[in-house]
């Protein structure tokens, strides 16, 4: 059963299916989700953080846009600090990677440190969020209204060494990075989820700086 997950990169387009993705740490399957064909992520149950990831198979970036609709939410049996966390990860290559994510039961938490902690940046596997939230606190994360379980697109924008998040369709970026930790390298595209998440990815598109 081919679903609506689709790849663009230098003017090729195909159907995605969870045949066409590398799962690590996470299962994948094929399934319809609230209105949509998608491919659906559970993260490992003993899997460390960062390490749950489903690479797109031939997939290589560098500079370009890269787009997806994503539905997270906390799994059956998580625990409770359990945030959703959904994602994308991006130039991966050597156990390395940037990743932009969301975190949806923050989005609307009556807790407004929670709320500022709604999308985070980070890079794998040296500075994770715990250590960007210590040696740069609020750089790297940011508030966006978000709900979990609810189909929310993601626009990544990268050039160079500088990613912008654009949420829901807005003009504006919700975040903005300089300085991502990597530099300015290529590599492959990944679909992250974190720790307890359930979730749920369609109509990827990736763009090629140019296209």
């Amino acid at each position: 059963m081919w679903i609506s997950l689709t790849l663009v990169a230098v003017s090729a387009l195909s159907a995605q299916s969870a045949g066409s993705l590398e799962a690590v740490e996470c299962k994948v399957s094929d399934v319809q989700y609230a209105g949509r064909k998608a491919v659906r992520i559970d993260a490992a149950a003993t899997a460390p953080n960062g390490n749950s990831l489903a690479f797109v198979k031939g997939s290589r970036f560098h500079n370009g846009t890269i787009e997806v609709e994503v539905a997270g939410k906390p799994g059956a049996g998580a625990g409770a600090g359990a945030r959703g966390f959904i994602g994308l990860a991006f130039r991966t290559g050597n156990g390395k990677y940037e990743s932009i994510y969301l975190r949806p039961t923050n989005g609307r938490a009556p807790d407004q440190v929670r709320r500022n902690h709604s999308t985070q940046y980070h890079s794998h596997p040296d500075y994770d969020f715990a250590r960007l939230r210590k040696e740069s606190p609020e750089k790297y994360e940011s508030y966006v209204d978000l709900e979990p379980g609810v189909w929310t697109k993601m626009r990544i924008t990268v050039e160079g060494t500088k990613a912008r998040l654009y949420v829901h369709g807005a003009e504006q970026p919700c975040l903005i990075v300089d300085d991502m930790k990597l530099g300015d390298i290529a590599g492959g595209v990944a679909l992250w989820v974190g720790p307890g998440t359930e979730g749920y990815f369609a109509n990827l598109k990736i763009t090629a700086a140019g296209e």
